[in-house]
């Protein structure tokens, strides 16, 4: 069996970890039986039943998806996954963004699809603390990268304050 790896930001640092999740893409048919790691499209989740629903504990949004209706059922998932369909599709960092400061998502935020080694650092300052490398990509490359940015100038998820403040902080008065 084949089993898939992630990268994950933990508290000492980002680490490759095994994949405990399974994303289903085609939700075509009658509605099967979801396993409990199971990742639904969002669309699936909205169209089940209450006692179908509450089986789900992720779902991935699309781009398209109009997912901020769905914000007050979102919040008693485990897992949010953002679908980048290709790594030129800016929308996901968006929706990340969206998810960790307006709505508080306090639970797994992972990338899926296309995502490659140089979006990585992006991702994470918009909120991701979870990364589905692309399989067909070096995932020990790739978690190397997180060590090319030492400092952030800008303000982010990860760091709300703009380095111009940080060192003014620690200026003398």
């Amino acid at each position: 069996m084949n089993v898939s790896k992630i990268i994950k930001l933990h508290a000492d640092g980002p680490r490759i970890v095994e994949d405990g999740w399974t994303i289903v893409r085609d939700s075509t048919g009658a509605t099967p039986e979801y396993g409990p790691n199971a990742v639904v499209p969002l669309a699936t989740f909205l169209a089940l039943d209450e006692t179908q629903a509450m089986a789900i504990r992720a779902v991935w949004i699309s781009p398209d998806d109009d997912f901020e209706p769905a914000v007050p059922r979102l919040q008693e998932l485990d897992m949010i996954a953002v679908d980048f369909p290709v790594f030129r599709d800016g929308r996901g960092y968006s929706i990340a963004k969206l998810l960790r400061t307006r709505y508080g998502w306090k639970g797994e935020l992972r990338a899926i699809g296309d995502v490659l080694r140089d979006q990585l650092n992006y991702m994470r300052r918009c909120g991701f603390d979870a990364f589905a490398v692309r399989a067909d990509k070096d995932i020990e490359g790739a978690l190397k990268s997180f060590s090319f940015y030492t400092v952030t100038y800008q303000a982010g998820v990860d760091d709300p304050m703009p380095l111009f403040r940080r060192r003014a902080a620690h200026e003398p008065a």
